[in-house]
């Protein structure tokens, strides 16, 4: 593991950057970010961006009355020579460069940690191993913050992995020089009683690429708010993300991709399984093209498969085009139950049931499994999966 030193990162977006952050605009799907939490009233759940979300199943997170308790949670971190890891106070100048929080929980989580993690890959570093980050539960209540922030032409996989028992709210920040390539894989593997809430501001820079695969299986809650802006032209995005949610739990992904800039490129790509009495997935997918984002180019489309009677999944797609001078824009969501041709199609050539069940699942996440590019993981995910669907019929 690197040591932790005082080593800045050299990035050629720097003044971009800090424009980029101040500019970050609401869109009707959210309220205008701030930094202070008096700035939120406290939700009731009858607010646009609160109406899915069991809020009495949010552990105080929501209303201030969650109190951090102390080693409630372990953070380790395992990163290639090079690449720069430290602990930070509330004061460090790199905190907040890649977005304000956008609902009280964000700004209460901004609002309470103590410090926060910075990683650095410095400019022109191409990591050939992965930045891996342990998040491990440990009761409690817990805030945090992490930066992740890569130079100008640098690439690097991170993987952050959350396990454990823990309620806890915090921000995520990425943030790219010009032509950087970041890969972060973020999986949710709660214990049951978990409730997770983050928010992850994504800042790429002129020419650069960023890719996120979110995974969540476990927990009670998990609320998550990816965020995707541009500080220079060129720029791309990729989200991808898998979810199976099962009895009792509620697994909501809400993204903004906000085309402040023109000429970039994004495309999301969501898809869940769900099965079991009261499982509720949400997906709230928000592309903003801003009047000054001549030349956008986007996608976004979320699929839902239903497993079993009693799951529920809301899916709400939004467009925001304020200019007509675009490459595309387009988005697609869809849910159903298993498509009863392809199952009387592999049991009418000798297949069991469940295994024809299983195949479709399979196939189902396969494209997206695809996208994670790191062994261990996809074959963790296909495990996880295989894992579920047993328990489904057990």
């Amino acid at each position: 593991m690197a040591e932790a030193q005082n080593t800045p990162v050299g990035s050629t977006t720097a003044g971009a950057i800090a424009v980029a952050a101040e500019s970050t605009v609401a869109t009707r799907m959210s309220a205008p970010p701030s930094f202070d939490v008096a700035d939120f009233p406290v939700p009731h759940g009858r607010e646009e961006e609160w109406r899915f979300t069991p809020l009495e199943r949010l552990r105080g997170l929501h209303d201030g009355t969650a109190v951090a308790t102390g080693d409630s949670l372990k953070v380790t971190v395992e990163a290639p020579e090079g690449v720069t890891v430290e602990l930070v106070g509330r004061d460090d100048p790199r905190l907040g460069r890649a977005g304000a929080p956008v609902d009280r929980v964000a700004a209460q989580a901004y609002s309470a940690f103590e410090q926060a993690g910075v990683v650095t890959v410095p400019k022109e570093t191409v990591l050939t191993e992965p930045i891996r980050m342990n998040v491990h539960g440990q009761g409690g209540v817990a805030f945090g913050h992490q930066v992740i922030e890569l130079g100008a032409f640098a690439e690097a996989v991170v993987v952050i992995d959350h396990t454990g028992d823990v309620v806890t709210a915090a921000n995520v920040e990425y943030v790219l020089g010009d032509g950087a390539k970041l890969t972060v894989v973020s999986v949710q593997d709660w214990d049951d009683k978990a409730v997770h809430v983050a928010q992850h501001n994504a800042l790429v820079g002129r020419d650069a690429s960023f890719k996120s695969v979110v995974v969540t299986f476990g927990g009670d809650v998990v609320r998550l708010h990816p965020r995707v802006a541009y500080a220079g032209t060129g720029g791309e995005a990729e989200l991808y993300g898998l979810y199976f949610t099962d009895a009792g739990q509620h697994q909501e992904h809400r993204l903004l991709v906000d085309h402040n800039t023109p000429h970039c490129k994004s495309n999301v790509a969501y898809k869940g399984a769900l099965q079991g009495d009261d499982a509720h997935a949400v997906w709230i997918g928000d592309v903003l093209i801003e009047a000054k984002a001549e030349g956008t180019d986007t996608y976004e489309m979320n699929r839902n498969l239903v497993l079993t009677d009693g799951a529920r999944v809301d899916s709400v797609p939004n467009l925001e085009i304020e200019t007509g001078e675009i490459v595309g824009a387009g988005h697609a969501s869809a849910t159903g139950r298993f498509d009863d041709e392809q199952l009387f199609y592999l049991m009418a050539r000798g297949i069991p049931q469940h295994e024809a069940r299983r195949l479709v699942v399979r196939g189902f996440f396969a494209e997206l499994v695809q996208q994670i590019g790191v062994a261990d993981i996809e074959e963790r995910l296909l495990a996880k999966i295989e894992e579920e669907l047993e328990a489904s019929v057990a």
